[in-house]
C-alpha cells in the first residue's frame, strides 16, 4: 500500500532451531553497524514494587512475601490502588501496620517505573546507514550483538524499520519431516509445491484427527471442524481468523452458512464483492478496507487509517472516520439508513477482525502439517515427537496419538535408535537424547562406535567398545532401566545386576589395549576359545509396576505400558474427564478425575490446617489439585499412597494455569464399591438418566449441547438419550458419558430441553 503513512509491521517466522543463522547473516548482509536487537524495559508492577521496597527498608524476606502475596493475581496487571480494594486483609495491614503504611505509599509512588533494561524477544532493528546516526545504542556485556537504547515506540515514531524475527517450531517439525521421508523411502517433497486439493487432508480435517495440527489441536477448534468439513484452503484460513476471544461467537453462524442451514444476505453490492468468500461474514481487515474503497471511494491510504483507527478502538478518530465514511456514501448514491447499516457491521467485526495475509500463512503452515499426517503419518510423528522431547505431558499425549492411528512407539535401542526418534517402516523408534541422564557426548561415542564396528552383541561388548569416560555406570543403568538393550534377550534386571562386572571387565580391556598389551590367545597362530568369566545366574525380571517405575524415572513417562492402563474399563462408564480436555472446560465446570499422585506438597493454612497442592497424573498427561484442609483431612492417607484415586472438583484459573480445587477424593476401589461394584448399591440409588429430545433441526446441535452439560456433571449414572423424531422414537445409551444425577443437572437439562425431559431411574 503505497499510501500507507505508519511503516508495515513485519513479522517471518523460520525454524526455531535456524533463528540464530538467520540474525547472523541479515548482520553481515547489512552490516553489524546497522542491525540492532530492541531494547526493552520491565516496569515495576505492584506486586514487585512492594518485593524490592521492602528489601531496602530492611524488613525480612517472609513479612514482604506475605504482604506480596495479598494482591490478587487477577487481573494480571493490577494496580496497587486496585488491589487495596480487592483485598480487605492487604487494606487492613497497610491501615494498621505503621511500618506496612510507610511501604504501601512509597510502593505507589514507584509503581510504573522502569526497573531494569532487557532485549525484545524476536524485534531487529535494520538501518540503511549506521544506527549511531540516528539513535544511542546499548552494549550489553553478555551479549555480543548491538542493542537500540530506544524502545519499541520511539524506534517506529522515528522511521526505523522494525521487523520480527520469530522462531516456529512448526516449521521445525516441517523441515525434519521432510528430511525422515527423504531418509526413510527415497522421496523428496518440496513444501511450496504440495498439493492443496489432497482429499486425505481434508478428510482428517473434517473428521479432527489434528492432534499435532498447527493451530487446529485444541478441542474447541475440532469440534469447530467437525461442523464445517473443511473442503479448501480458504475454509482453513477462515478458521484460524474465527477461532479467537470475540469471533469466536460468528463461528456457528459461518459453519451454517457455508452447509446451507442460514440464509446469506449482503448490505449492498460491495459487501457481496468482499464476503461472498466467506459467506457474507467480514472477518479480514482486508474486507473492510476494501468495502470502505468501494461504498465510500475511500483511498487505500485513507482505508488504512480506519483499520488501524478500529482495531485500536480510537473513540475519537472513529467519530472522524464515520462521518467521512457516510459522506463518501451519499456522493456514491447509496441510501443513509444503509450506509448506517453498514458502519454498524463494520465496527462490530473491524473490532477483532484478522489480518488475512496473516491467518494465510499460518493456514498453509496448518495445511502442510495436516497433509504431513494424513500421508507420511510415521515420519510426521516422529518428528512432532522430537519437537516435543522436553515436554513430557505433550510426549505422552502424541504417543498416545500413534497408538490410536496403529503406528507402533518402540523403546530406545542402543543398536538401532539415533539422536532423536527415527523411523524404521512403521515404527517409531525412540531416540537416545529422550534418555535423562544420557549426555550429548556419551550419545556421540555409541553411535559413532556403532558405525565403526557394528551392532552391540552383548552388555560386555558394549562395555569393551564404547568410551567409558564418556559412559559410565550412571548412563548405563539408565540405559538398562529404558529398555535400551531389550534387543539382546536378556531381562533388564539381570543386566542391571551385571553392570559392575560389564564395566570392571570393560576397563580392563580398554586398560591393556591402550597399554599395548596383548593376551597370550591374541599371540597363538589358531585362534583358541578364551576362558569365559563365570556366567551370572539368571535374574528373574521385575514385575510390571517396577519396570514401569523406572521406564518413569528416565524417560519421564511410561512407554511399554501404564500402571492406570488395568482400570480403564472400570472407570469408562464414570464420566471421568481426562488432563488433555481440562484446558477446553470453562473455569467453574465440575469435573471428575481418574489417576495416581505424582507429587504432593503439604502446607499449613493460617489457621494452622493441614492443605495439600496435587500433581494428578492420568494416562494423558497432568494436572495440578490443589486441595483443602476439610477434604485434605478425608483423603490424606490415599493422597501419600501411589494406589489410583477418583478426584471430584471444579475449573479454576491460576496464575500459571488451569487447576482444579478438590471437593472429594477417594479410592478407587472406594468409588467401585460405592458404585455396586464391590458392594451391593443402595435401591434408593439413581442408576440412569434419560434425556427426551425433540430435535429442532441438526439433532447434533441438540447431541452437543447434551454432552456440554452433562459433561460439567460427570459421576457414575450413565445417560439415555430418546430421539423424538417425527415417526419413531430412537432410545441410545451414550458410550464414555455418565453423570451425577443431582437436582441441578434435572434442572438444567429441563430447562435446555423442555420441563419434563428428564426422567432419573432408580434400582
Amino acid at each position: 500500500n503505497p499510501e500507507r503513512i505508519s511503516m508495515p509491521d513485519m513479522d517471518i517466522d523460520f525454524a526455531d532451531d535456524r533463528r540464530d543463522e538467520v540474525i547472523r547473516y541479515v548482520a553481515e548482509k547489512y552490516g553489524h553497524d546497522r542491525v540492532a536487537h530492541i531494547i526493552t524495559f520491565g516496569t515495576l508492577g505492584a506486586k514487585a514494587a512492594i518485593r524490592d521496597v521492602g528489601r531496602v527498608l530492611g524488613m525480612t524476606y517472609a513479612d514482604v512475601d506475605r504482604i506480596a502475596k495479598l494482591v490478587p493475581a487477577f487481573p494480571l496487571n493490577i494496580t496497587l490502588d486496585d488491589a487495596y480494594q480487592k483485598s480487605p486483609p492487604l487494606a487492613e495491614m497497610v491501615k494498621t501496620q505503621t511500618n506496612v503504611k510507610e511501604l504501601w505509599d512509597i510502593a505507589r509512588t514507584l509503581e510504573g517505573c522502569t526497573r531494569h533494561a532487557s532485549v525484545h524477544a524476536s524485534a531487529v532493528v535494520i538501518s540503511d546507514d549506521a544506527l549511531d546516526e540516528h539513535i544511542p545504542l546499548y552494549k550489553d556485556p553478555k551479549r555480543p550483538e548491538l542493542i537500540t537504547g530506544f524502545a519499541m515506540g520511539p524506534i517506529e515514531k522515528l522511521g526505523l524499520l522494525k521487523m520480527d524475527f520469530l522462531g516456529l517450531r512448526t516449521l521445525t517439525v516441517l523441515a525434519n519431516t521432510v528430511a525422515l521421508i527423504r531418509d526413510s523411502r527415497g522421496v523428496a517433497i518440496d513444501l511450496d509445491t504440495l498439493p492443496l486439493d489432497d482429499a486425505k487432508t481434508y478428510a482428517l480435517l473434517t473428521d479432527a484427527r489434528t492432534f499435532g495440527v498447527f493451530q487446529l489441536e485444541s478441542g474447541g477448534m475440532r469440534d469447530a471442524l467437525r461442523g464445517l468439513k473443511p473442503s479448501s484452503l480458504e475454509d482453513v484460513i477462515a478458521m484460524v481468523s474465527l477461532y479467537r476471544p470475540g469471533p469466536m461467537e460468528l463461528i456457528p453462524d459461518f459453519i451454517a452458512r457455508k452447509h446451507g442451514r442460514a440464509k446469506i444476505t449482503y448490505e449492498h453490492p460491495a459487501m457481496q464483492k468482499f464476503t461472498q468468500g466467506t459467506y457474507g461474514i467480514m472477518v479480514y481487515q482486508e474486507q473492510i478496507m476494501q468495502i470502505a474503497s468501494e461504498m465510500a471511494g475511500f483511498t487505500m491510504g485513507e482505508a488504512d487509517t480506519l483499520r488501524r483507527a478500529m482495531g485500536k478502538k480510537d473513540r475519537e478518530l472513529m467519530a472522524k472516520q464515520r462521518d467521512k465514511f457516510l459522506a463518501g456514501c451519499a456522493e456514491k448514491g447509496t441510501a443513509a439508513a444503509k450506509a448506517e447499516r453498514v458502519w454498524e457491521l463494520m465496527e462490530k467485526f473491524a473490532g477483532y477482525g484478522f489480518n488475512k495475509s496473516h491467518a494465510a500463512a499460518y493456514a498453509l503452515v496448518a495445511y502442510q502439517t495436516a497433509y504431513f499426517k494424513a500421508n507420511y503419518p510415521v515420519e510426521f510423528m516422529a518428528a512432532l515427537l522430537t519437537s516435543e522431547m522436553g515436554d513430557t505431558d505433550k510426549i505422552v499425549k502424541y504417543i498416545d496419538e500413534c497408538r490410536a492411528m496403529d503406528l507402533r512407539v518402540q523403546p530406545p535401542d542402543v543398536n538401532v535408535s539415533a539422536v532423536q526418534f527415527s523411523v524404521a517402516g512403521d515404527t517409531i523408534r525412540f531416540g537416545l537424547a529422550a534418555i535423562k541422564n544420557v549426555g550429548e557426548a556419551a550419545m556421540e561415542s555409541i553411535l559413532a562406535t556403532r558405525k565403526q564396528d557394528g551392532p552391540f552383541k552383548s552388555l560386555e561388548d558394549f562395555c569393551a567398545r564404547v568410551d567409558l569416560r564418556l559412559v559410565n555406570r550412571r548412563v548405563l543403568e539408565s540405559l538398562i532401566k529404558a529398555g535400551a538393550f531389550d534387543s539382546l534377550g536378556l531381562p533388564r534386571a539381570h543386566l542391571m545386576a551385571g553392570v559392575d562386572t560389564a564395566l570392571e571387565t570393560g576397563q580392563r580391556q580398554q586398560r591393556e589395549k591402550a597399554e599395548g598389551q596383548a593376551s597370550f590367545f591374541d599371540l597363538l597362530p589358531t585362534p583358541v576359545a578364551a576362558p569365559k568369566a563365570e556366567p551370572i545366574a539368571l535374574v528373574a525380571e521385575w514385575d510390571s509396576d517396577q519396570r514401569l517405575e523406572f521406564e518413569k524415572e528416565v524417560l519421564g513417562f511410561y512407554i511399554s505400558g501404564h500402571p492406570l492402563a488395568r482400570y480403564a474399563s472400570m472407570v469408562e462408564s464414570f464420566g471421568i474427564t481426562s488432563t488433555s480436555e481440562i484446558a477446553a472446560k470453562s473455569a467453574g465446570a465440575r469435573v471428575l478425575l481418574f489417576g495416581q499422585v505424582a507429587a504432593l506438597k503439604e502446607t499449613a493454612t493460617k489457621s494452622g490446617s493441614r492443605m495439600a497442592f496435587v500433581t494428578l497424573e492420568d494416562m494423558v498427561g497432568t494436572v495440578e489439585v490443589t486441595v483443602f484442609p476439610e477434604p485434605f483431612k478425608a483423603a490424606a492417607e490415599h493422597l501419600r499412597g501411589r494406589q489410583p484415586v477418583l478426584v471430584r472438583g471444579r475449573i479454576d484459573d491460576a496464575d500459571k494455569g488451569r487447576v482444579v480445587l478438590a471437593d472429594d477424593i477417594r479410592p478407587l476401589e472406594a468409588a467401585l464399591a460405592a458404585d455396586g461394584r464391590g458392594a451391593v448399591k443402595s435401591s434408593s440409588e439413581p442408576n440412569a438418566v434419560r434425556v427426551r429430545i425433540r430435535p429442532a433441526g441438526d439433532p447434533r446441535e441438540s447431541i452437543a449441547a447434551l454432552r456440554t452439560i452433562c459433561g460439567n456433571h460427570p459421576g457414575p449414572v450413565p445417560v439415555f438419550v430418546h430421539l423424538l423424531l417425527p415417526a419413531q422414537e430412537v432410545v441410545v445409551r451414550t458410550r464414555g458419558l455418565a453423570v451425577d444425577a443431582a437436582p441441578d443437572l434435572v434442572a438444567e437439562l429441563n430447562e435446555r430441553f423442555g420441563d419434563g425431559a428428564v426422567t432419573v431411574d432408580h434400582a
